[in-house]
C-alpha cells in the first residue's frame, strides 16, 4: 500500500476541496493503517468531521514518515500494528525529522504499557479498534476544540500557562462540556433515562423513553460513554449487527446534583 500523495486522483482532496466554512480552518489529517479497507472506513469517517480534511493514507511506518514530510498534516491517525514498526517508534523519528504534527492513536493494542508508551510520546488520544463513527466524531471534536484554544493562546503572564495546561488535563481526564449540537436539556433526559434503567439500555428504548429520535439518543449515549458516565455492552442476536447496550456508571452530572441537594 502506497501513500496518498498530494497529486489530485479519485481519492485524494485537491487544494478546493480543503475549504471549509469561513473562520473553520482546515485540519490536515494523515490515515496510517496497513488494512486498506480499515483506511478507507477511517478515512471515510474523517471525512465527516468539520473541519477535518484527510490528505492522504499510509500503509507502513516508513510511508508515514515520507507523507508527513510531503503532506504536513495537522493530526496523524496511527496505527500501532505496522509490518515494518511499532506505530510508536513513528513518534520519536517525526520529532527528530522536525515535524511537530499531533498524533491520535487507533489501535488494537490492549496492553498497558502501548497505553503509557503512547502517553509518553504525547499522543492526544487513544482510540480502540473496533470503534464506531461517533467514537471518532468526539474525540476529533474535543481535539479541534483544544487545538484552537492552543493555537489562539497568547502568554503574557504564569495564568496563561496555567489555563492552556488546565486545558489540556480536562481534555485528558475531565469529563469535557456538550459537543456542538447537544442541549443541556436533552441529555439531563437522556441521562435520567439511563440512571433510571433496570439494567441496560439500547439507543431505540432510551429514544422511547424521552421522546427523541434513536440517532439523538444515540448520540447521547455515546457522548456518555466518551466521558465516562456510561459502559457499553454489545448484545448478539440471530442475525446482523450486534445491540449496543448502555449503562450508568455512576459519574454524576446535571439532573443528579440537583436530586442530591448540591449546587
Amino acid at each position: 500500500m502506497t501513500a496518498t500523495s498530494g497529486t489530485p486522483d479519485a481519492t485524494a482532496p485537491t487544494a478546493a476541496s480543503l475549504e471549509t466554512a469561513p473562520g473553520a480552518a482546515p485540519i490536515g489529517v494523515l490515515v496510517v493503517d496497513d488494512d486498506f479497507m480499515v483506511a478507507r472506513v477511517h478515512r471515510a469517517f474523517v471525512e465527516r468531521v468539520e473541519p477535518f480534511r484527510v490528505l492522504g493514507v499510509a500503509g507502513t511506518g516508513e510511508q508515514a514518515l515520507a507523507a508527513v514530510g510531503e503532506l504536513r498534516p495537522d493530526l496523524v491517525l496511527l496505527d500501532l500494528y505496522l509490518p515494518d514498526v511499532f506505530g510508536l517508534d513513528v513518534i520519536p523519528r517525526l520529532r527528530a525529522a522536525g515535524h511537530d504534527c499531533d498524533v491520535m492513536v487507533i489501535s488494537a493494542a490492549r496492553e498497558a504499557d502501548a497505553v503509557r508508551g503512547a502517553v509518553r510520546h504525547g499522543v492526544v488520544d487513544y482510540l480502540l479498534k473496533p470503534f464506531e463513527f461517533e467514537d471518532l466524531r468526539v474525540r476529533l471534536e474535543r481535539y479541534a476544540v483544544q487545538r484552537g484554544r492552543l493555537l489562539g493562546t497568547v502568554v503574557r503572564s504564569q495564568a496563561d500557562v496555567d489555563r492552556v495546561l488546565a486545558g489540556a488535563a480536562a481534555q485528558a481526564g475531565a469529563a469535557p462540556g456538550l459537543p456542538k449540537g447537544m442541549s443541556v436539556e436533552t441529555a439531563e433526559l437522556v441521562e435520567r433515562a439511563l440512571r433510571e434503567a433496570d439494567g441496560t439500555l439500547s439507543a431505540s428504548e432510551c429514544a422511547a423513553l424521552t421522546g427523541i429520535s434513536r440517532v439523538s439518543a444515540r448520540r447521547y449515549l455515546e457522548h456518555f460513554h466518551t466521558v465516562g458516565s456510561a459502559e457499553v455492552s454489545l448484545r448478539y442476536g440471530v442475525a446482523g449487527r450486534p445491540e449496543r447496550r448502555y449503562r450508568f456508571r455512576g459519574a454524576v452530572t446535571g439532573p443528579a446534583l440537583r436530586r442530591a441537594g448540591r449546587p
